[in-house]
């Protein structure tokens, strides 16, 4: 009787932490949701242009112009759509090995409009490009979360770093994602993976200040053997690296 207990108890744990995770999600998304709107709205702008102009000409030069433009329109739509409808997916709870690099790029592709918008500029550096086991659906949730995290941080601009490589001697692979903002005062740094715990408010799209997101990044993190630590500076900014076991079954003391 006690083992069906605690049974039912894991099991409930369980599906409580997966709607955490999956209403974090929908908090990420709607951070960059207009962005992501915007940019798509552009995209048919153009393709919707192009498609009059060449409706209209009789030079086979312009027509032939004005198609490729379309062509490359469409795809940077269905860029976008594949990148969005990735990150939303429920997709399979197994780990399978992942480029990680192809993962970071498919974030990005969500943040690209956000990041120019603010006026942070973004610089990627990948020395290596490992294959892990992760679940990516909650990898890019991760790496979601913390670039929203690091723009937030820069209000005025400023530049993401992105880089990525490998820790052969620890069997780690390592994505260290540093921002050029405030940072984190030495008293916050112990409680920002706390639940609850936030330095932030709402802003005017009533994003952020919920206290959830790094908590979620860790717990993730932690579900796959991996590490999340920060290093801060005040003024200076602020350096999330994301440490994942290549082989998880062989993990570095």
């Amino acid at each position: 009787m006690l083992g069906e207990e605690i049974i039912d108890i894991v099991s409930e744990t369980n599906a409580l932490k997966h709607q955490l995770f999956e209403a974090q999600k929908l908090s990420s998304v709607g951070a960059i949701a207009s962005s992501v709107a915007h940019e798509f709205n552009n995209v048919l702008t153009t393709i919707i242009n192009y498609t009059k102009m060449a409706q209209r000409t009789d030079n086979e030069e312009n027509r032939k112009q004005a198609l490729e433009k379309i062509l490359k329109g469409g795809q940077r739509a269905a860029v976008i759509v594949s990148s969005m409808l990735g990150y939303a997916r429920r997709g399979s709870l197994k780990k399978e090995s992942t480029d990680l690099a192809a993962l970071v790029d498919e974030v990005l592709v969500l943040t690209e409009k956000d990041l120019h918008k603010h006026q942070i500029k973004l610089t990627k550096n990948y020395i290596d490009k490992p294959r892990v086991p992760v679940i990516a659906s909650q990898i890019e949730q991760v790496l979601l979360n913390l670039i929203i995290n690091s723009r937030q941080a820069m209000e005025k601009g400023g530049e993401l770093k992105i880089g990525l490589k490998m820790n052969q001697e620890m069997g780690l692979a390592e994505i260290a994602i540093t921002d050029s903002g405030n940072g984190i005062a030495p008293q916050n740094l112990r409680k920002i993976f706390d639940p609850f715990f936030t330095t932030k408010t709402p802003d005017q799209a009533g994003q952020g200040g919920t206290g959830l997101g790094l908590s979620v990044c860790r717990q993730i993190i932690d579900d796959h053997c991996g590490r999340l630590r920060v290093e801060s500076s005040l003024g200076k900014g602020t350096t999330f690296i994301i440490k994942l076991p290549l082989n998880p079954d062989q993990i570095a003391a």
